[in-house]
């Protein structure tokens, strides 16, 4: 069966969400504002961002001083093994920070590839935020839209896992959804099959599960709710 699986960073690889961490950290209490016009769905993630880096004052030492204290669910690596023992394709996609992305899965020793927003330094303490995988149609207005990467896995049994706003609309592309926190909410509120979980040691189980089902049937599109 080929497959191609889709996780989440920020709140599913990682507990936290090193975005709103390093802003805790380094940004102008601003940003709380801005972060609640985005949930109150006034601006897109975009923007949101764009803004917030823009109040960060963090040289690249201080950054990635504290970038790399930032750990990950211990059970994730377990669970990548498992996926590439079925020889399964994963990717990370994140409407995160790449170089905080980058970095904490370094320091993890996992060696995916993974897609997420450009932080770029602009000299001493300042910084400014692109968007190298934006896409205008996107319905989230998100800086990274997730869709694409599962529209490009053609022929391919699509798993997504994740945890917030920004898998939404990947969720309902996908073939099988590995869901916790506001995703498993927008599945729950939308009628769209998944599974939930909390770490990924549950997340190792569901999808050993579904991948002994799914080769049970012979199909390895079908897609369970959880209830």
């Amino acid at each position: 069966m080929k497959c191609h699986v889709f996780v989440d960073f920020d709140g599913t690889i990682a507990p936290s969400d090193t975005t709103d961490l390093l802003l805790e950290q380094f940004a102008d209490p601003r940003w709380q504002d801005i972060e609640d016009e985005w949930k109150a769905g006034r601006i897109g993630s975009r923007e949101c961002l764009v803004r917030q880096i823009d109040l960060v004052r963090a040289t690249p030492d201080e950054l990635d001083a504290f970038v790399s204290g930032i750990g990950i669910d211990p059970s994730f690596p377990a669970f990548v093994s498992l996926c590439q023992a079925q020889d399964y394709h994963v990717t990370v996609v994140s409407d995160g920070l790449d170089r905080a992305v980058g970095a904490v899965l370094a320091q993890a020793g996992i060696d995916l590839p993974y897609f997420a927003n450009h932080l770029e330094w602009l000299g001493g303490d300042r910084w400014r935020l692109g968007f190298p995988h934006a896409r205008s149609d996107c319905r989230s207005l998100s800086g990274n839209c997730k869709c694409q990467f599962a529209e490009a896995a053609v022929g391919a049994v699509r798993v997504v896992v994740g945890d917030g706003r920004s898998d939404f609309c990947v969720s309902e592309r996908a073939d099988l959804v590995l869901a916790k926190g506001a995703l498993a909410q927008h599945c729950r509120g939308n009628d769209l099959p998944y599974f939930g979980f909390h770490t990924f040691d549950e997340a190792r189980d569901l999808l050993a599960r579904w991948i002994e089902e799914s080769a049970a049937v012979g199909d390895g599109r079908q897609s369970l709710r959880d209830e």
